[in-house]
């Protein structure tokens, strides 16, 4: 079996064996043309799997890019060490606004409205909501396009408009330490603490697939958890479980939650 075949192989447990071949084909081309190529934007996860393909290949040096700093969405870049130039990420930034006073717009509408035009995701960075305005990162090579064509959201009518990517706000969350002690370190169990609502309720939204842990999808509400792992909920923001602090008298477990809002 090919070096290729077994990383392939590797990552096809979890779905993402085309992400891992598309990131494959990058590198070889890299190595072939001595330059550079950038790739799409990626989750944590699809970066890891990033740096796996440039680490086999070891020639390969990766950098990223996601517009602004502490962006969770970054454009990949493969670079051939005797290439001498900088690489072109190709971002741009908009910014959507709309009266507040008379519509709540949340991501999923601005990502469903961008989505709505026949974008790929792939072609879209972070979406960060502030108010009365949204501000995204994406390739240039759909900028103009998006913004031409997006007038509404929902029903709110917007405002579109280029923006530079140093006027992208900072990224701030609030976070929610949780502290509390759990039967297990299933799923459903530590997602139900984290995110509030009962373990039944958490079954339903894992099978509706909405729930990922570490930027992956999760087949099973009886996933045991661990330390570091990342659970995302769609429309719900992430709890992070940072500290499994032990056992308690009771048989329980300890856990140290971070919710992020």
């Amino acid at each position: 079996m090919s070096d290729r075949e077994k990383i392939l192989r590797y990552y096809r447990a979890s779905g993402e064996d085309q992400t891992a071949a598309k990131l494959l084909d990058a590198a070889e081309w890299v190595l072939r043309s001595r330059k550079y190529k950038v790739l799409d934007f990626y989750d944590p996860y699809g970066y890891s799997i990033a740096e796996t393909v440039a680490a086999h290949f070891g020639q390969i040096e990766i950098l990223s890019s996601g517009g602004y700093s502490g962006a969770e969405r970054q454009r990949v870049a493969f670079i051939h060490p005797e290439f001498r130039g900088q690489a072109d990420f190709m971002l741009a930034a908009l910014q959507f606004s709309w009266d507040a006073r008379y519509y709540h717009l949340g991501h999923r509408d601005v990502l469903g409205a961008v989505l709505g035009l026949g974008i790929k995701r792939e072609l879209i960075g972070d979406i960060m909501m502030l108010g009365d305005r949204a501000q995204m990162v994406v390739d240039t090579s759909i900028a103009q396009y998006v913004q031409a064509n997006i007038t509404q959201i929902g029903a709110a009518a917007i405002t579109a408009e280029f923006i530079e990517l140093s006027e992208i706000a900072p990224r701030e969350e609030k976070v929610k330490e949780i502290k509390t002690t759990v039967a297990s370190l299933r799923l459903d169990v530590i997602a139900a603490a984290g995110f509030g609502v009962s373990r039944s309720k958490m079954a339903d939204e894992i099978a509706a697939d909405k729930i990922k842990v570490n930027w992956q999808q999760v087949k099973s509400s009886s996933q045991t958890l661990k330390q570091g792992d990342v659970i995302s909920m769609r429309g719900r923001g992430r709890v992070e479980v940072y500290e499994v602090v032990g056992q308690t008298k009771k048989g329980r477990t300890s856990i140290f939650l971070k919710r992020f809002i």
